[in-house]
């Protein structure tokens, strides 16, 4: 199915709540679709493209005067299995925390800790979303898709897909040249389970013990805890990501500052929380008009109902500018401002 409009709103396809509008939409449920249009049409070559999933991480400072393309596809299929793992692929259009729930049920591990967070499958290995000591990355096995200059379906090995820390080669050489079709994964039968962050062990025992659901609930009460309903206040989650730094320069800001929440990546470095130094520059809880940062979450830029992009994005320049006044420290954004 294709749906094709002009002058199209923005607001459902982004969870800040913004009001923007892009000069063309174009949504496709088949790839049999983007094919068709592509090659009926000239609004692709003509036009800036942006690929949207759910919108939770954009930040629109603007209208879009270009193309938005929302791949739809639906679908998870198991296509192989052997003795330790089963591998499913799912459709772009699938969304996140409903396909964690898929697995879960089919007690199988490897994405437990990444339940409830926001967006689709095909906006995961973008991103390659992480949270309480996993990483999407460490379960995708291929990532297929179209490759808009080569004219062709395309797939991409793990290795090819450049993983890192919130990064992927779809947020550079291929960002808006390849569309993400499905996702391929292998879920493990017998799963490792990660309980070293934070009070998640703690949480998880109090659901009855250790297992794939107690863990997907006891993350799920947490996070419910700490963020705001998007439905109810525009946010697009952690707007920055934690800063890895030498462990010499942690040690100063400990030295100056007090214990702060670090997490060791290897090689001398670590990776300090980005709540922390936000809070500790005085943003938690901070609001002016409809803009303002969560009062549980410092990590959490909101829009109290009719903020524009722009208003929030000069928000997080000040943070920024904050933080690396007080800790020479430079912030990067998650957030993707368009």
């Amino acid at each position: 199915m294709i749906r094709f409009f002009e002058n199209h709103s923005l607001k459902p396809h982004n969870t800040f709540n913004i009001e923007a509008k892009s000069r063309f939409y174009f949504e496709f449920t088949e790839i049999s679709d983007l094919k068709h249009f592509i090659t009926s049409s000239s609004y692709l070559s003509e036009n800036k493209i942006l690929i949207v999933g759910e919108g939770s991480n954009i930040l629109f400072l603007s209208d879009f005067d270009g193309l938005v393309i929302h791949p739809n596809i639906s679908g998870m299929r198991q296509v192989k299995e052997d003795s330790r793992n089963i591998w499913i692929e799912t459709g772009a259009g699938e969304i996140w925390n409903e396909f964690v729930k898929y697995c879960v049920g089919l007690q199988l591990g490897g994405i437990e800790n990444l339940s409830l967070i926001p967006g689709t499958v095909g906006a995961a290995p973008v991103q390659n979303i992480g949270a309480y000591g996993q990483e999407v990355a460490n379960v995708i096995e291929r990532v297929k898709g179209f490759d808009f200059e080569k004219n062709e379906d395309f797939e991409y090995s793990n290795r090819e897909c450049f993983f890192g820390y919130r990064d992927s080669i779809f947020k550079h050489t291929l960002r808006n040249r390849f569309i993400i079709t499905s996702v391929v994964f292998k879920l493990s039968k017998f799963p490792e389970f990660r309980l070293d962050y934070g009070n998640l062990k703690e949480k998880v025992n109090q659901y009855g013990g250790v297992n794939l659901e107690n863990i997907k609930c006891a993350i799920n009460e947490i996070r419910m805890s700490k963020l705001p309903d998007v439905k109810e206040l525009g946010s697009a989650g952690s707007f920055f990501k934690n800063p890895v730094v030498n462990i010499q320069l942690a040690e100063k800001i400990e030295a100056k500052f007090g214990k702060i929440p670090v997490y060791n990546t290897g090689d001398g470095k670590v990776k300090i929380a980005a709540g922390w130094l936000v809070e500790q520059c005085g943003w938690k809880g901070f609001r002016k008009g409809d803009v303002g940062v969560h009062g549980k979450q410092a990590l959490v830029l909101l829009n109290y109902g009719n903020a524009t992009g722009k208003e929030i994005f000069v928000l997080s320049e000040k943070i920024k500018q904050t933080v690396f006044n007080k800790f020479g420290i430079e912030l990067e954004r998650e957030v993707n401002c368009v």
